[in-house]
């Protein structure tokens, strides 16, 4: 599978546009994304939202099973092998474009948003914030790295590769 590339923007935060309503059911808007990978229960999209600025931290994204279940814990075996193969697919994608420090990777199982979905979030050393947590990498209004176009030391290629 290769990487889709594409002017257009995916943003978590947009219209619900899909039948059921979950903008996470929305295949043509994950697809839409700059960076998109997908196989037959998942699809990995690079998110931005169009309110933040362009320093903001390269490389996020999600992947978002195809099936609408609200939580990670209603996933078959399947379709957590398909997770699992996105994720790599994105961390390559990422390491080879950006050259990490690392990685936060964490599920979203809430009420406030119910479609079950893997945040992938390259991290990087020059960022004032990079010890701190998830909330931090993206929402904190001062952690912005000095040139968010620079890529990093690298160090997250050595993790994943048992």
């Amino acid at each position: 599978m290769d990487a889709i590339r594409s002017e257009r923007v995916f943003c978590s935060n947009s219209a619900m546009t899909s039948d059921n309503g979950c903008v996470l059911c929305d295949v043509d808007l994950l697809r839409s994304a700059e960076v998109h990978f997908e196989n037959e229960l998942a699809i990995y999209a690079s998110t931005r939202d169009p309110r933040d600025s362009a320093d903001v931290l390269p490389g996020c994204g999600l992947v978002v099973p195809r099936a609408h279940k609200a939580s990670p814990f209603d996933l078959t075996e399947k379709e957590w092998l398909a997770t699992r193969e996105l994720l790599f697919m994105a961390k390559q994608a990422w390491d080879d474009r950006l050259a990490p420090d690392g990685y936060i990777v964490g599920w979203n199982a809430s009420p406030d948003v119910p479609h079950a979905h893997l945040h992938v979030l390259p991290r990087f050393d020059d960022e004032p914030f990079a010890m701190a947590g998830l909330r931090f990498a993206v929402k904190h209004p001062d952690n912005r790295r000095p040139d968010p176009a620079a890529p990093g030391n690298g160090r997250a290629k050595s993790l994943g590769s048992s």
